[in-house]
């Protein structure tokens, strides 16, 4: 009798430990809910010859169920007339959820690896929000695009990096402002 209480009380205290963990983990997630703006400046092994550019990032994320969703857009300035640059945009979005792995958040969209489909995970690292997206083309060359967005005191530090088969391929540095919660 003793022992089933002993065991009782462990699963219990498991549980409340586990329950804690979870708070823990949605109270940091809630940390980065809201929208953020700003600019970024992008390198690559080739910008000592043809200079870098500079983009405008917007982010905004918010809460979805015990994950969230996640949208940014990048405008790229850059080739042209100085005065008169070309412009792209880029935009995604992404809901992620739990995984079964504590802290760590899988894409609801995340798709077969090796059928060239993009598999996508994120978490948290101290107070930083990772996300890596991965694909693997049908010669097995792989590309990793990796985001992470770091709380500070003024809002977020953005570093994306963009490695293809252990190359870098291109980096993205900025500062972001939180504009609303």
């Amino acid at each position: 009798m003793k022992r089933l209480i002993g065991l009782g009380l462990g699963f219990l205290a498991a549980a409340v430990i586990s329950a804690g963990h979870a708070n823990a983990e949605t109270i940091k997630l809630a940390g980065f809910f809201g929208n953020f703006k700003g600019t970024g400046v992008t390198e690559t092994r080739d910008s000592i010859y043809f200079g870098v550019t500079v983009r405008d990032l917007d982010v905004k994320i918010e809460p979805a169920g015990d994950g969230f969703v996640i949208e940014w857009t990048t405008i790229i300035r850059s080739g042209g007339d100085p005065k008169n640059p070309k412009v792209r945009q880029k935009a995604q979005r992404m809901t992620f959820a739990p995984s079964a792995q504590a802290g760590v958040y899988r894409a609801a969209n995340a798709g077969d690896l090796l059928s060239g489909q993009p598999y996508s995970w994120s978490y948290i690292k101290n107070n930083s929000l990772m996300i890596h997206i991965m694909t693997i083309d049908r010669t097995g060359a792989y590309e990793m695009q990796s985001y992470t967005r770091t709380l500070e005191p003024t809002g977020m530090a953005y570093l994306f990096e963009r490695i293809r088969n252990d190359e870098p391929i291109r980096t993205v540095k900025g500062k972001l402002v939180k504009h609303s919660k």
